[in-house]
This record gives structure tokens, C-alpha cells and sequence, in this order.
């Protein structure tokens, strides 16, 4: 890991490093072993790539040019380099100067999000709310029992650095790359604007002061080491712990505070003092390890809270991890430990999908088989139909089995429609929905805590969505089916997560074979048709009836053929459009 530090004594267009020499590691600043990479990346797989792989620079995926990894990291200039460009404040895209929406969301680069939340215009510049909502009744924050828990000192972690005082977007010959980093200050931002807009913090939920967590704390999870080596990151201006996970001399106060906010959240909702509560913070925690840190991940706080409300009295606590990408931080420190259950949600793609980990056969180790359970997406798009199936044929289920004291849910909205590093399609009510029914484990002394996600405006409404929901009221979109059919992709994943945990959670094993019976009547109902007559047909019939765009399924049997037939019916209909929808 390369370390680089500007000696505040020294005028401004002075450089120097940690050591005086051309770079230093952390692991030379501390004793023992760290668990900080060294500075030569290089990946030797797909299931080894960065978030920044995944987020869209294609360049890195050039296997002659794997020594280069400096996308995150401070680059070499000899001035300034003007872009003329600007980056959206939603989704971090860069766009062309002479662009007012953002081409990738279509959030106006002036958008008041950062005042509002997501209630803001996001076709307008800043002129204020696109609707305002009504300031519910009900609890006040003397009286609630939902508690939240912030800190405006986790807004100072950041990839820019600060110098006497200012942030810094490039000193002497360094400049911070032009894009900002996907996990943003900003993330907090927009979600806090979001809540106060809405009169739902503050107003209605307690606020939950913030303190440091100590190292002993810490040390119930990471190594000493490890512990030292963030710590020490507060001596430099900037450091990198790997290519896309960095840190300020202030990042480390932030991880503390955060892991902070989450125990004393814990013992305060295991005690009955409130009933649930929500940790808005950052840095996010679920890929932080046993001695390591990455994935924008600094401490475990998921892990902290656990062993906190292990501590306040709780025998078994169950952790549901949505956050798009595997918690492989949390499954290693809990991969033993019968007492903890682990359950995790995420793409994995057959293990190319970041970080690789989380296939569906991880089940635990040492006698702890069973309490690791995965649900490993297999493609993109994943929506709320085939979280609701899996939270109602495993999550549940099993859930109900190990009969918890006390549940956390690793939030992350990076599944959320329109997140640039998730790509899949949960909505607020889909989330809501999952935290309606956790509520009803263990009776609701629930915590949920911030992990990933990355489009403002997503992750500013899903999170409102959680919160109502934690103050008592309905799901977001109340109509969205109980029974729900998944995709052909996510029954898949359902029927193979059942069949192998069913071998620990017996209650899963008639379910197992009701859906395998469903699954092949489908597969019957399918074979009655020849391959691609149902959608050349649809296709066609839709085209017959009119519309100006007919969106063709993709699928298996998508051939000339089809498309042939589809063809005739556009021989007469030459405004239509015919786009691709992808299943």
C-alpha cells in the first residue's frame, strides 16, 4: 500500500513522502502485520476486481495494463488539468460541459438533492421540492421508539484530503482523480436532507450521541494489527489501504465513530430502552475482515454490533446482509460461531461479480455448517419479486429456526434500481417490504445498518422507506403482492440455496419440494411451445394492436426466426421502434 503525506511545514510547492523516500508502507509504520497489500496489484481474476472495475473503466480490464492502478489514486500532473466535463452529483457519471441532465440518471447537475433529498426536482437547478410530505403525527423524538443514529464527523472521511483547513482538490504536482469516489460524503448528505425534509429526523426519532469506539472494542473483532494500521492513517494526509479503499486523516476517527454509533445502538435497543434504530454511517463495514480492510470498508460494524448485543445478554443474533455484494469481512469473522446466523443476498455470478465470495455451497466451517447461508444471485437486474421469494422460502424460514435475540440487517442499497455499481431493480417498497417482515422476529428489536450504495437518489428513499417502516408504518406501495412470482433466474438460485441448506434447516425440506414440483410444471408448460413461438407472437400481436415501441424479450431461443416473424408484422409500421428487454 502505497502512503503519501505532505509535510504541513513545508511551503506549497514542496512534496515529500512518509519517510523522505519515494514511498512507504503501513506496515513499516507499525509492528506485526498490518494486513495492508503491499504495492504491487496485480489481479489474477475477475472475482479480484475492484469496485472501480465494475463501476465502468473498461481500460482496467486490459490484462496488459494490470500494473497500472492508478484510477484511484493521487496521479502524477505538472498542472491542473482542466476537464471540460462536470460529474453528476447523484451518480458520480462524468458528463460533456454542455449538458444539463446527467445522461446516465438524468438528475439536472444543479439539482437541490444535497438540500432535499430525493425529494427534490431532479429535472430542475436547486428551486425547491417537487412535493413536500406531510409531517406525520405520531411519535415525537422524546417519545419514539426508533432510534438514529449520525454524526456530522463521518462527512470529514473523504478521498480528497484537507490542508490547513481547506479541501483540497489537488496540491502542487497532485491532483485527486476527476471522478469523485462512488462512497462519498455525500451519501450521507443526501440521505440526512432526505429525512429532515421529510420530518422524520429529526422530529420523530431519537437521536443517539456519538462516541469513539475503543480499541478493546475493536479487538473483539480485528486483530491488533489491523486496529493500528487504520489508526495510523490519521498521521497522513491521504493513504490507500488497496486500489479503491482510502483513507484521510480523518478516516479513521470516522470508522470509530461509526463503529461507535452502532454498538451503543445495539445495547440500547437489546436493553428495551428503544425499540429499533438506524446507524447512518460511514465508512461502511460488511468486506472489512479479521485484519483487513478494503471494499471501501474500514471496521466491521455489523460485526461490533453483534458481539455488543452478545454482551448486553443476546444468545443468538441473526444478520441479514442486502447489500448487492457479498459481506466476506462478515462471513469470515462469523464462519465458526453457531451463535451468530449470517445471511447474505447478493450478485455473484459464479463468483465474477465483486468480491467472488458467497457461493451458495459457503455454509460455514468447524461445526458451524448452516450458519452461513447464500443467496447468490446469478445476473444483474434482480428485483423486489425475487428478494420477497427469497426472504419468504430461506431467509424466513430458517430465521424462524434459529429463533434469534436480536436481528441487524447490513443495509446496503446498491441493489436499488438505478445504483451505477449494482445494476439490479429494488425499489423502496421492496425494501420496506424485507424490513416489515424481519419486524416480526424476535419482536422487532431490530438494527439496521448503512453499508453500500450509490446513487443519491436511491439510496435517500430507500432508507426513508426503512426508517418509516421502523416507526411503525406500512411498507412504501402497500400493494405489493404478498405471494410473488421470481424470475426464471431467481428460482434457480432459491431451489439450489434450499436444496443444499435443507441438509441443516430441516424445516426447509417440504418447501423444497413443493417449489421443485412447481418448477418443473413450469418447465413442462414451457416445452408446449415451440422455442421462441410465445414471443414472436406477443411480439407481433403488439406491434398488430399499434404501439409505438415493442420491447423484445431476450431469451434463450431469441433467433433469426423470431425476429423474422416479428418482421412481417413491421412491414406496414415503419414508426415503431423495437427495443430490447432484458428478463
Amino acid at each position: 500500500m502505497v502512503v503519501e503525506t505532505l509535510d504541513s511545514s513545508c511551503d506549497g510547492s514542496k512534496r515529500k513522502h512518509a519517510n523522505g523516500g519515494e514511498e512507504t508502507h503501513l506496515d513499516e509504520l507499525s509492528n506485526g502485520d498490518t494486513g495492508v497489500s503491499s504495492s504491487k496489484r496485480a489481479r489474477v481474476s475477475r472475482g479480484e476486481m475492484t469496485f472501480q472495475d465494475i463501476y465502468g473503466a473498461d481500460a482496467l480490464l486490459n490484462e496488459e495494463d494490470e500494473e497500472d492502478d492508478s484510477d484511484w489514486e493521487p496521479v502524477l500532473q505538472n498542472t491542473p488539468v482542466e476537464f471540460v466535463k462536470w460529474c453528476c452529483v447523484n451518480c458520480t457519471m462524468a458528463n460533456p460541459g454542455d449538458m444539463v441532465h446527467c445522461y446516465i440518471c438524468g438528475e439536472h447537475k444543479e439539482s437541490g438533492i444535497l438540500r432535499y433529498g430525493y425529494l427534490a426536482s431532479p429535472f430542475f437547478k436547486d428551486t425547491g421540492l417537487t412535493e413536500v410530505e406531510e409531517k406525520c403525527g405520531g411519535s415525537s423524538s422524546a417519545t419514539s421508539s426508533t432510534a438514529v443514529g449520525f454524526d456530522e464527523r463521518m462527512l470529514l472521511h473523504s478521498e480528497c484530503f484537507h490542508f490547513n483547513g481547506v479541501l483540497m482538490a489537488w496540491f502542487n504536482k497532485f491532483e485527486v482523480k476527476a471522478q469523485p469516489h462512488p462512497e462519498r460524503p455525500d451519501r450521507l448528505r443526501a440521505i440526512a436532507a432526505s429525512l429532515a425534509t421529510a420530518g422524520v429526523f429529526p422530529g420523530r426519532c431519537l437521536p443517539i450521541h456519538a462516541r469513539e469506539i475503543t480499541k478493546q472494542e475493536l479487538q473483539m473483532v480485528h486483530t491488533s494489527e489491523h486496529v493500528d494500521a487504520v489508526n495510523i492513517t490519521s498521521q497522513l494526509l491521504y493513504s490507500y489501504f488497496t486500489t479503491d479503499t482510502y483513507a484521510n486523516e480523518y478516516s479513521a476517527r470516522a470508522a470509530r465513530l461509526a463503529a461507535g454509533l452502532c454498538a451503543d445502538l445495539a445495547t440500547e435497543i437489546y436493553s428495551g430502552r428503544v425499540k429499533n434504530g438506524f446507524a447512518l454511517v460511514r465508512p461502511p463495514g460488511h468486506h472489512a475482515g479479521i485484519k483487513h480492510a478494503m471494499g471501501f470498508c474500514l471496521h466491521n460494524n455489523a460485526a461490533v454490533a453483534a458481539l455488543v448485543a452478545q454482551a448486553a445478554g443476546a444468545r443468538k443474533v441473526l444478520i441479514v446482509d442486502w447489500d448487492v455484494h457479498h459481506g466476506n469481512g462478515t462471513q469470515e469473522i462469523f464462519e465458526q460461531n453457531k451463535s451468530v446466523l449470517y445471511i447474505s443476498l447478493h450478485r455473484h455470478e459464479g463468483g465474477n461479480f465483486y468480491p467472488g465470495t458467497g457461493a451458495a455451497d459457503e455454509v460455514g466451517t468447524n461445526g458451524a455448517e448452516g450458519y452461513c447461508v447464500n443467496v447468490p444471485w446469478s445476473c444483474g437486474g434482480v428485483g423486489d419479486k425475487d428478494y420477497i421469494y427469497a426472504f419468504q422460502h430461506v431467509v424466513l424460514p430458517i430465521a424462524s429456526q434459529f429463533s434469534p435475540d436480536f436481528v441487524i440487517v447490513s443495509a446496503g442499497f446498491d441493489a436499488a434500481r438505478g445504483d451505477p455499481l449494482g445494476c439490479c431493480d429494488v425499489t423502496p417498497a421492496g425494501y420496506s417490504r424485507m424490513t416489515q417482515m424481519l419486524g416480526d422476529i424476535c419482536g422487532g428489536k431490530m438494527l439496521v445498518i448503512l453499508e453500500g450504495g450509490y446513487n443519491l437518489r436511491s439510496i435517500s428513499s430507500s432508507a426513508t422507506a426503512v426508517i418509516k417502516v421502523l416507526l411503525g408504518e406500512n411498507p412504501e406501495n402497500d400493494d405489493l403482492p404478498i405471494a410473488t412470482t421470481p424470475s426464471k433466474a431467481g428460482l434457480e438460485t432459491v431451489l439450489d440455496v434450499m436444496n443444499i441448506q435443507m441438509k441443516f434447516w430441516p424445516s426447509l425440506a417440504t418447501a423444497y419440494s413443493n417449489l421443485l414440483s412447481e418448477w418443473e410444471t413450469r418447465l413442462i408448460e414451457n416445452k408446449s411451445e415451440e422455442p421462441g413461438e410465445k414471443e414472436a407472437r406477443s411480439c407481433s400481436h403488439l406491434v398488430e394492436m399499434g404501439k409505438e415501441e415493442v420491447y423484445v424479450p431476450v431469451t434463450d431461443h431469441l433467433d433469426v426466426s423470431i425476429l423474422f416473424s416479428i418482421s412481417l408484422a413491421l412491414s406496414n409500421r415503419k414508426n415503431c421502434i423495437l427495443s430490447e428487454a432484458f428478463s
